[in-house]
Formats: C-alpha cells, structure tokens, sequence
C-alpha cells in the first residue's frame, strides 16, 4: 500500500513528517504531491490536506480528507461555507478538533475522526549545553494575520528594546523590511522540524503570542506545545484556546 499526501505546499504541515514516520514502521509507503498530480504518485490512498482541489474520478482510491485548520482571514466564514459545499466527497475525514468540524459544518453521512498536534520525543530531550544566544523566541507562523508587528514595537521602542528575540519562521508578513533597523530583532526561515528544538534551546523565553481572535484562538498552538515539551519559560498572549489548557 501507497499513501500520497497531497496538499498545495503553501502551508507548514510538519504532522505529514510524522505521519510518515508512522507509516513507515507499519511498512506503508508515502509520498508528497501536489493538487491535480495525484495521478503521478501511483498511489493507493488519497490523503488531502484541504483547500480547494479540482474534481476528479479517483476509481479504486480511498480518498481521505483532512482538515488541519479552519479557514483564515480574510472571508474565513465564506471559504469554509465552500469547503463544506464544493469539495468532493471523501471516504473518510479527519478534523483538528471540535471547533474546526463545527467552522466546516458538512452534515452528511461520511465517517469522521479527530487528529489533534502531536509532539516528537525530539523536544522533550533537549540539550541543555546550548548557550543562549536571544532572550526570546517566536517560532511558528509570521503572516500578516498573525499581528506581530505588534508584539516587536515593544522590541524596537518599547520597553523590551534592550532585549533581543529571534523570530524563526517564513517572512510572510514582511516584519524583516520593518524592523530591519533593530539590531536586536532577528530573523530566521523556517528549518525542518527535527532542527526546531536546537533552535528552541538557544534562548531564554519562549513566546506563544496568539491573537484572542477565530480561528486562531480556538485551534492548537503546536509551537507552544513544543516550548512546554521542553520545559521552557513562556510568555503568552490571553486567549480562549490557552484558557482552557490543561
């Protein structure tokens, strides 16, 4: 059996390298592929990370759909509203959580299952030898909808301005161009997720900083479980899905 993860690459998905991992103990092959090139895999299984993917006749595929988040801004209720109308219709569907099934609100018949993060042993066997270079540390996201800006005004004239944080992510939102004058802001793309943790252990505090906003603050933080995972200090934002943590 074949297992292709199909998705558009836009998105960070470190859950498909530990499904991979899984997999392979159980002798199960897997690929990556792109939306409309599944047909290429020669796969057995379709496993879709959902966005939009055109319509096809899969014969003898199990097709399953995964819905690792709600939709963002802008529009989000209006994407979700297309998901649940417009998306072929699947054998099986897995969702991040309760809330991420609700936001995509497709009532029909079709099993389904829950996936929340996971953490790899990686990160709760850190080195504690590694000097710390920066007093904080973001990793995750750096999109626009994620408010950073915010959160680096204390780090260029705010209060924070003699400390230094490391932001180790994809540059979406262009904080690099903004803050390029700040000699204690630095930026680091993002690295496999088997190299995280010795980024991780390279500063003091950790910061889950999360807008009190949908989706994001219903969704699971992955990066604030790695920080916990390895002891770390952190700093967060107040927001529902923290509240709740147990």
């Amino acid at each position: 059996m074949k297992i292709a993860f199909i998705h558009n690459h836009k998105a960070f998905l470190p859950e498909v390298s530990a499904y991979g991992e899984f997999f392979q103990k159980q002798n199960i092959q897997t690929c990556l592929a792109k939306y409309g090139q599944e047909a290429l895999s020669g796969a057995d299984v379709y496993w879709y990370f959902m966005g939009f993917y055109p319509k096809a006749k899969h014969k003898k595929k199990l097709i399953i759909h995964e819905y690792a988040s709600a939709s963002v801004p802008p529009y989000r209720m209006l994407k979700d509203f297309l998901k649940s109308r417009l998306s072929p219709r699947p054998h099986f569907r897995i969702y991040l959580n309760e809330y991420v099934r609700k936001q995509i609100n497709i009532h029909d018949e079709i099993p389904f299952g829950y996936r929340d993060m996971g953490i790899s042993e990686r990160f709760f066997h850190p080195r504690t030898d590694t000097p710390k270079e920066f007093d904080f540390i973001y990793s995750g996201n750096l999109s626009s909808q994620r408010k950073l800006r915010d959160l680096l005004k204390y780090f260029d004239r705010g209060p924070l301005r003699t400390h230094t944080i490391l932001l180790l992510g994809n540059d979406e939102g262009r904080l690099s161009q903004t803050f390029g004058h700040c000699k204690n802001i630095y930026f680091q793309s993002a690295v496999p997720w088997q190299e995280v943790p010795a980024w991780l252990a390279r500063a003091r505090y950790a910061m889950n900083y999360v807008p009190d906003e949908e989706p994001f603050n219903a969704q699971t933080p992955t990066k604030f479980l790695e920080y916990a995972a390895m002891k770390m200090p952190v700093i967060s934002t107040n927001y529902f899905w923290i509240s709740e943590f147990r």
